[in-house]
């Protein structure tokens, strides 16, 4: 029998096929245990250093953390002597930290805000993200582990930033970077018993353009396995061969070896399928790799190379066409027929391919890549990541007909890219926002030249047997892109991608390096932001000379379109043109009284178009793979083009979940199979009684009919490069528009948007009305004001409160996507926006049964949901 199979850390994915290196925790004869250390923290945060430590004084004893990932025979000694910080009180065991906060982890100190935090801008949202960080917590460690002298590891899958780590008042290591996961070796600070196990973060003002977070906001693991045993990220597996006959899958082991002696070790691997659902293993292995031997010497690491046949594979690739069909390669190490490590490999089967003429293909299949860029924030729950919210996004992306993902700007939690290969989405992995010259002051071109080579190795290594992942960006809008020392740099890390997987290419996301850029010369495949579209008003395109310059290369937008609304909030008159820079009043597109920009979805910054521009120029070139939107939805900070406001406005889908028409602009492109048709504005305007306001449809038929007030007002066509049919001289009358949509002359689909009166009583749905009870699973709750007649009342902004009526639950957060909204994301209590209030509920841990949730608000009927936990 194989090990049981639990969700682990992250998969490894190539070019063929992908595959998942993880180190999931396995059953406690296999010698490999991994544990979460998520709960049962206290944490204190410091506006000023309490400490007198920094980086500086730190960075000697970090250095030798990234040994592991360096070429050559580079490696950094660790210093001898005291070690800073050992005479912290933080870091002692007699320490009283009883008044610090009691804490579980994920978890993002600044999202609790509140906004407008002293010294910290729109960009990063207005929330304290700076300061010292402190987290402490009690480590016990069995006698019998310690006595065995097996190997104990703390596995970091990301805390921002600067993080160092003690053990028992010893410096154990650090890394700077918060976006990578990295693990320090805690063995020889460890012992039997109680330790006391102290982290220090350090989040300067002026470290990111964004929202970046605050905090240990990914989660964290105690690794114990034999001194012997199958290394970090210790597997890569590839095919270089893949038919609907067989497939052949090659693996490299690394096994470690942290004993004194030289070890022989007996390998074998087995092939199992893993059940779409589970995401466990299921029946019988399909294969097995022949059994090797390895001799590794004390202190030193050895690969193993195997080779294995999949008949019949099942292959992986994006719905709707193909199936994100995964496998789990199962390691073991053993001697004289003892096993002591186990290792699993989650991947996948499939071909990729890059065509500079027809564009992005897999599994022979040509696939246009509609994508959007996110960043890593899940909304009000801030950067603390969860799994059901993550989830809950990508579904949402899916229905959008998004098959792609670019990690914008930087590496993802590692269950986001196995979120990414159970949905069968194609993934960018991105890790640099900056290079050797900075955007703000204290971003990571700080620690560029000592980090950049552990960093991206790490990178990769963590990543790459994800089949999900279709290519690697060494970086965004690189200020150096159009220097010499752009290509220098740009060669540099590529070559580091070549070496660490060499079955995908790379790409970087250029705004301003064209064809003759040394950058352009280097990079795999030339990828543009928004200079592909043009930017603005203007057409012109880079395209065709990026085209003609490389015949050899492919070409994707890495970052397109940009367009900002506010959701539900239109405003008058509207552009008569396909595209127009927004303003700063309403009939540029913008209110900066207010803070809306018209959802009319036609307007965006001068450096961005409309979606409808941005279709324009992928069809008439339609070389270009496809697209990577700006963004699939609103995240905190980068407001603009409002600063003051807390959230930006680029979204398909607004910070709360809650879909933009844009949403349905792109549907109906994305998913033209989908018989839909969507109508804007809403029509309940009691102040523009026979003015012009105009209507437009968005539907993937080719033809609509629109009625107002049961009266035909016209049937149109989409023209060429036409992608929405507009109706720009319709006068408001209460009552109601109705849209049919037909595709060949056949009808297709309708809809009907009617007047709406006063607001009469509050309807509340849950996305799932069944929950674990694990303290971590999430119900989204959506919350309609209504009119008498159940029509949804598309301008209230009634204050409305959540509360748990009856039940093992908690409201965790909530929200109403308005970006201008600064009530704090943890009140129970806000206004709805544009008719919508959404509230996050989970249940107490370990609990059973059914949480009633109530919504109030005065003079309107409550509303209500049961949410069962289970």
């Amino acid at each position: 029998m194989f090990p049981p199979f639990i969700r682990t850390k992250k998969l490894l994915l190539l070019s063929l096929l992908v595959f998942g290196n993880t180190e999931h925790a396995c059953a406690q004869n296999s010698g490999r245990e991994r544990t979460s250390l998520n709960e049962g923290w206290r944490f204190s945060r410091f506006t000023s250093n309490p400490d007198s430590l920094s980086y500086d004084t730190l960075k000697e004893w970090m250095l030798p953390a990234a040994n592991g990932f360096l070429s050559g025979d580079k490696k950094y000694e660790r210093p001898s002597g005291t070690a800073p910080g050992s005479d912290v009180e933080f870091t002692q065991a007699d320490f009283d930290d009883g008044a610090w906060q009691e804490l579980d982890l994920p978890h993002d100190w600044a999202i609790a805000g509140p906004f407008d935090a002293p010294g910290v801008g729109g960009g990063p949202g207005r929330l304290p993200i700076n300061g010292i960080g402190w987290y402490r917590r009690n480590l016990t460690i069995d006698a019998d582990v310690v006595s065995s002298g097996k190997s104990i590891f703390l596995d970091f899958d990301g805390s921002m930033s600067y993080t160092a780590v003690w053990l028992n008042g010893e410096l154990v290591g650090g890394w700077p970077f918060g976006y990578n996961s990295f693990r320090l070796d805690l063995t020889p600070y460890v012992k039997a018993g109680g330790n006391t196990l102290a982290v220090r973060l350090d989040n300067a003002l002026d470290s990111s353009r964004w929202y970046p977070g605050a905090g240990i906001y990914r989660n964290l693991w105690l690794v114990v396995v034999n001194p012997v045993h199958v290394g970090q990220y210790g597997t890569f597996i590839t095919t270089p061969s893949v038919s609907t006959q067989e497939a052949t899958v090659k693996i490299v082991v690394d096994v470690e070896n942290h004993l004194n002696g030289t070890r022989k070790v007996d390998l074998a691997t087995e092939i199992f399928p893993v059940d779409p659902t589970t995401l466990k293993p299921s029946g019988e292995a399909v294969s097995s790799f022949s059994t090797s031997s390895v001799t590794v010497t004390g202190g030193s690491k050895q690969s193993a190379n195997a080779s294995a046949t999949v008949t019949s594979p099942k292959l992986w690739g994006p719905p709707p066409t193909q199936e994100p069909n995964l496998y789990v390669a199962i390691t073991t190490l053993s001697s004289n027929g003892t096993t002591f490590d186990t290792y699993e490999t989650v991947f996948g089967i499939r071909t990729i391919g890059y065509s500079p003429n027809q564009g992005f293909l897999i599994n022979g299949e040509h696939v246009r890549i509609f994508g959007t860029c996110n960043h890593h924030d899940l909304g009000s729950i801030g950067t603390a990541f969860n799994y059901r919210a993550a989830e809950r996004q990508i579904q949402l992306l899916q229905e959008l007909g998004n098959n792609g993902l670019r990690t914008s700007h930087n590496p993802p939690a590692p269950e986001w890219l196995e979120l990414a290969d159970k949905y069968g989405m194609l993934v960018l992995d991105e890790l640099f926002d900056a290079w050797k010259e900075p955007k703000v002051e204290n971003d990571f071109s700080r620690i560029f030249d000592d980090w950049y080579e552990p960093d991206m190795r790490n990178f990769i290594r963590r990543d790459r047997n994800h089949p999900s992942i279709i290519g690697w960006s060494t970086g965004n809008e690189i200020p150096e892109q159009s220097q010499a020392a752009g290509g220098e740099t740009g060669k540099m890390l590529q070559d580091i991608v070549h070496e660490e997987d060499p079955t995908r290419l790379a790409t970087n996301a250029m705004n301003s390096a064209g064809p003759s850029s040394s950058l352009s010369k280097v990079i795999d495949i030339i990828g543009t932001n928004y200079q592909g579209e043009g930017r603005g008003e203007s057409f012109s395109s880079s395209w065709p000379s990026f085209h003609s310059t490389y015949p050899d290369k492919m070409i994707w937008s890495t970052e397109s379109s940009s367009c900002v609304s506010s959701r539900g909030k239109y405003l008058f008159p509207v552009t008569p043109n396909k595209t127009a820079v927004v303003g700063n009043n309403p009939g540029q597109g913008g209110d900066s009284t207010n803070r809306h920009v018209s959802a009319y979805e036609l307007y965006s910054p001068s450096w961005a178009s409309s979606p409808d521009k941005v279709f324009e120029q992928h069809d008439r070139y339609p070389y270009v793979a496809g697209e990577f939107v700006w963004t699939g939805f609103d995240y905190i900070g980068e407001p603009t083009p409002y600063d003051e406001s807390r959230s930006s406005y680029f979204g398909i889908i607004d910070l709360a979940g809650f879909k933009k028409d844009r949403f349905y602009l792109y549907q109906a492109r994305w998913r033209p199979d989908l018989p839909m048709v969507h109508l804007l504005p809403h029509w309940t305007w009691p102040d523009r009684e026979n003015q012009t306001t105009p209507v437009h449809i968005f539907t993937s038929g080719d033809e609509a009919e629109l009625f107002v007030n049961n009266k035909s007002v016209g049937r149109k066509k989409k023209g060429e490069y036409e992608y929405r049919i507009r109706f720009d001289d319709v006068k408001y009358s209460a009552g109601s528009i109705r849209a049919v949509a037909y595709k060949n002359g056949i009808e297709w689909a309708t809809t009907e948007t009617v007047t709406a009166g006063s607001a009469a009583s509050l309807n509340a749905t849950a996305d799932r009305t069944s929950i674990a009870g694990d303290g971590k699973d999430l119900s989204f709750i959506t919350v309609k004001v209504l009119d008498s007649d159940g029509v949804i009342v598309p301008e209230a902004s009634n204050s409305i409160t959540a509360r748990i009526a009856s039940g093992p639950g908690k409201i965790v957060t909530t929200d109403n996507g308005d970006p201008t909204d600064k009530t704090v994301f943890s009140s129970a209590t806000r206004k709805a926006f544009s008719g919508l209030f959404l509230a996050i509920v989970k249940a107490d841990k370990g609990s059973t049964g059914d949480i009633v949730v109530e919504f109030q608000s005065d003079g309107l009927d409550t509303g209500n949901v049961t949410v069962t936990a289970t």
